[in-house]
């Protein structure tokens, strides 16, 4: 995803700071990434250097390099004298993201709770606002919006590692779920958990802000693994 061009459509209309994510360059990595999540390269296929190269136009670096990539987040499994293959993309996949996010983003919540300023509190209310005007009439939008909304709590943590792991697990989380649909009481529920850590940050409540963030990436990882199923039992 280019940082640029999602800052841009993302401020459109708003008076906030561009939006700028991770530096990620479109690459061999985000097409086979891409690939393994639409299920055009089927669980457990073997993932052939050599195949991947020329499917890309690439040299064999750039794909061993992703592959390695891909492999750090999950996504491919290397097993010794059998190369890399495609990890299922089911419901023990996206359990496992969503509980080491429960972890990281509360805590990520509860020091932004001790720094917020006035300005990030104008942000954070001009985002809900906006998504609240869009209720989820634009899909793509929202989910920037929703993208930025935490980023903006989460960008100037000092562990740099937890919030290059809690980007890496939203950009999985948001690739999937751009596959599936979001329920009424979803949609309903995301918004009430943004109200609500607005309003605990405002009020300094560093523990209540925590809890909610808690509370909505389980929301967020239950949900998914429910349409997964849904889509499966009308697949069946």
């Amino acid at each position: 995803m280019g940082g640029s061009a999602e800052a841009q459509s993302t401020s459109i209309g708003l008076d906030l700071p561009a939006f700028q994510p991770p530096d990620r360059e479109a690459s061999v990595y985000e097409a086979i990434r891409e690939d393994i999540i639409s299920g055009r390269i089927s669980a457990n296929a073997r993932l052939i250097v050599a195949d991947l190269a020329e499917r890309h136009g690439t040299s064999t670096n750039p794909v061993r390099e992703a592959l390695q990539q891909l492999r750090g987040e999950g996504f491919v499994v290397m097993m010794p004298n059998r190369g890399a293959r495609v990890r299922p993309i089911d419901q023990d996949f996206i359990r496992d993201i969503y509980e080491i996010e429960v972890l990281i983003e509360p805590a990520l919540t509860r020091w932004f709770v001790g720094i917020a300023t006035e300005a990030d509190i104008a942000v954070l209310e001009a985002l809900h606002a906006e998504m609240l005007r869009l209720n989820y009439s634009d899909p793509v939008r929202h989910g920037l919006l929703d993208t930025q909304f935490h980023h903006t709590m989460y960008e100037r943590h000092y562990n740099r590692h937890a919030v290059d792991l809690w980007w890496k697990h939203r950009e999985i989380l948001r690739a999937i779920s751009r596959r599936l649909p979001i329920s009424l009481g979803r949609q309903a529920t995301v918004m009430r958990d943004h109200q609500d850590v607005l309003d605990a940050i405002k009020a300094q409540d560093a523990d209540a802000a925590a809890a909610v963030i808690a509370r909505h990436v389980e929301g967020s990882g239950r949900h998914i693994i429910e349409q997964m199923r849904a889509a499966r039992r009308i697949g069946s």
